[in-house]
């Protein structure tokens, strides 16, 4: 009989002391595969941390993605702003989330109309465009001796790719970038309870939600060929033209998180290679292997950790009852790791069998840019293994970003011999 796990192991997850390395942390909670933990609010917040668990839950229509709390907008002090013009501002903000914060039908109905612009043949049409890119990256790095994979390739490449696919100038990504890394908080739990960090996610918001109506309003004068000029014009047949409030927040997600996690999916991949450099020799012999390579490193080191949810009815699973109104974590990467699941988890191991991993999460909320990272990683992962000369870690662990939910490091400096 296993005992249960600690009540507060899911806040030591997101201590940034134990970024580097959350996986023993990971199979404590396994012990209980639903668990109860202490975040100091009369529910607590349930993580589910098994497989089996988590793909239940994922499908289960009783777990809502609408878990944000309601906007606010802070007094500001005027009271024609604190009375009628950022109550009107919260109001359409809560109407219009984010599709991965909402729910059925109009989940649906979002994704329905990025994925008929988010095409197979527009993502393909991507490939040599982003090999381009990486050799260019690669390219201005020529004669160096130290390399910093996040600032010189992991994060230009898939901004660059991003930006081209949706029209956003690129000259404008200083603009954008604090934009992003401030509104990413927003999937951390903290976001929920923390006033002086949602006020200041609200503020960003406003500011990229004026820049991108801003640019709709010039996509619609003159479309382009993009995906947000796509989105702009087009009309679905069952629900009409997207209105301008989903319009803005569908592109801030689009633009966020088309590059956010693909950032950490390339460092983390390359840190896992540098860490198995049999592997990593294996792959620069024969770049075919690059597509069993990510799928493991989607499965052993993923993008994103956990996502939160909200339960709207008491839940049986895995032997334990979740209350109906409580937070829920799915914390994919446990699940990723989960020996029930996967024969010795902890092995990095590209021909690993049957890898259905939650690397792209599942269900209704699958990732829509899951082959656009696929095509960014295979692109960025082997030419590095075939260009870099000897390339091996300055730091080991290196420096984390702050989230516990979108982990990543923030710098991955490489000592090389040089780039071919």
């Amino acid at each position: 009989m296993t005992d249960a796990p600690d009540g507060t192991l899911f806040t030591q997850i997101r201590d940034p002391a134990n970024r580097a390395d959350p996986y023993p942390l990971y199979a404590r909670l396994r012990a209980q595969p639903v668990a109860r933990q202490d975040d100091g609010s009369d529910d607590g917040t349930w993580v589910a941390s098994g497989y089996a668990a988590i793909r239940a839950l994922l499908h289960d229509p009783r777990v809502s993605s609408e878990d944000l709390p309601p906007a606010e907008h802070p007094p500001t002090g005027n009271p024609v702003k604190d009375w009628i013009v950022n109550p009107l501002k919260d109001w359409i903000t809560d109407r219009h989330r984010p599709f991965i914060f909402r729910d059925p039908p109009d989940h649906g109905a979002l994704r329905r109309q990025v994925m008929s612009q988010l095409t197979i043949a527009r993502v393909r049409g991507m490939k040599r465009r982003t090999e381009a890119l990486v050799a260019q990256c690669l390219d201005r790095c020529a004669g160096c001796r130290r390399f910093d994979l996040v600032d010189d390739l992991a994060y230009p490449l898939p901004v660059t790719v991003i930006c081209e696919l949706l029209g956003v100038p690129r000259e404008d990504e200083p603009r954008f970038h604090a934009w992003a890394t401030q509104l990413a908080t927003a999937l951390e739990p903290e976001s929920r309870h923390d006033e002086a960090l949602r006020a200041r996610n609200t503020e960003t918001f406003d500011a990229i939600a004026s820049y991108m109506r801003d640019l709709i309003r010039e996509k619609r004068r003159a479309p382009a060929d993009d995906l947000l000029s796509g989105l702009a014009t087009a009309k679905d047949p069952q629900v009409g033209r997207m209105s301008g409030p989903d319009l803005v927040a569908t592109a801030i997600l689009l633009l966020i998180a088309g590059h956010e996690t693909t950032v950490n999916l390339i460092t983390n991949g390359m840190l896992t290679l540098l860490r198995h450099p049999a592997e990593l020799a294996r792959l620069r012999a024969d770049p075919e292997r690059a597509p069993l390579v990510i799928e493991e490193l989607l499965r052993y080191e993923p993008p994103v950790h956990f996502r939160t949810r909200l339960t709207r009815a008491p839940i049986l699973v895995a032997g334990t009852v979740i209350p109906a109104g409580v937070p829920l974590v799915l914390l994919f990467a446990a699940g990723n790791r989960d020996p029930a699941r996967f024969p010795d988890p902890d092995r990095f191991d590209p021909d690993r069998e049957d890898n259905q991993h939650f690397g792209f999460g599942g269900a209704l909320h699958y990732c829509v840019g899951a082959p656009l990272a696929r095509i960014e990683a295979e692109a960025a992962l082997t030419a590095l293994a075939a260009r870099l000369s000897a390339p091996r870690l300055a730091e080991d662990p290196p420096p984390y970003r702050p989230g516990a939910s979108l982990r990543g490091p923030k710098r991955l400096l490489l000592q090389i011999d040089g780039i071919g």
